[in-house]
């Protein structure tokens, strides 16, 4: 793989149709700094943009996918300085982004870097993988998202205890309460994951993104809602090229040609 250095600290690339983002930062265990998290957000943005691009992949290295955020960083930092400095409105941008994002986890996924997993729409970890949100441990709580999506995905008990106590999910643990999708050996996490992510690319992109919209807009609407907003955007693939040669295809019992649109 022929990687594209984004100033070291986040790697980008392209494999096919799969906009691919590495956090480069092993010295720190892939800590999430300030630097770290800008770049990593900017190169995501750049895959949702590209027309070429069907799918995104977040990953790290096998020993950590982020170990947390940069503590040096946030010791001495006052409510005012992290209200202003926009930080936080980096994690609202990765809520926005329109393509899967699928995340390759292997080895420490702690604090920021658990948050961050849960930023993807889909997970593939190695058996190594562990996940946790130790922030009380140094007197703060989770603040991009802990406490609201790790409840949603594993229950109020364990996130309670995970929280509270210091809780670590094991990758294997981990799948059980549907935190991640699969688990896989170490040394084929990545492969594994750009594979699952190869083939979502190879998806009619409208169909994708609603899809996406839809099941993201689940955890925040009733079911009525979700069911009327869900029959919206299914009306709304009938606009789409692609679905009539989905179906003209199915029909003619042949490879469907998408295009995209």
């Amino acid at each position: 793989m022929n990687e594209t250095m984004l100033r070291d600290e986040v790697l980008i690339d392209k494999s096919g149709a799969v906009g691919v983002v590495r956090i480069n930062r092993p010295q720190a265990l892939n800590a999430l700094s300030f630097s770290v998290m800008e770049k990593l957000v900017a190169a995501l943005e750049m895959y949702d943009q590209d027309a070429a691009v069907g799918c995104l992949l977040l990953t790290g290295s096998e020993r950590a996918f982020a170990a947390g955020a940069d503590i040096k960083e946030l010791e001495a930092a006052t409510p005012v300085e992290m209200a202003l400095s926009g930080r936080m409105e980096l994690w609202d941008r990765l809520r926005r982004l329109r393509k899967p994002l699928v995340g390759a986890v292997s080895g420490f996924a702690l604090g920021g870097g658990c948050e961050l997993a849960m930023c993807c729409d889909m997970i593939v970890a190695s058996e190594t993988a562990v996940f946790g949100q130790p922030e009380t441990d140094i007197g703060t709580i989770p603040g991009a998202g802990g406490t609201q999506r790790l409840t949603r995905a594993v229950g109020k008990a364990v996130a309670m205890e995970m929280i509270l106590a210091g809780r670590r999910l094991g990758a294997r643990e981990a799948l059980a309460l549907g935190l991640v999708n699969r688990v896989v050996p170490s040394e084929s996490f990545f492969e594994e994951a750009l594979a699952l992510a190869a083939a979502v690319a190879a998806k009619p992109a409208v169909a994708v993104r609603l899809a996406k919209e839809a099941v993201v807009r689940a955890g925040d609407l009733s079911l009525e809602e979700g069911l009327a907003f869900e029959r919206k955007l299914f009306y709304l693939t009938f606009a789409s090229a692609d679905q009539k040669e989905g179906m003209k295809a199915f029909r003619e019992k042949r490879r469907p040609a998408f295009t995209g649109s």
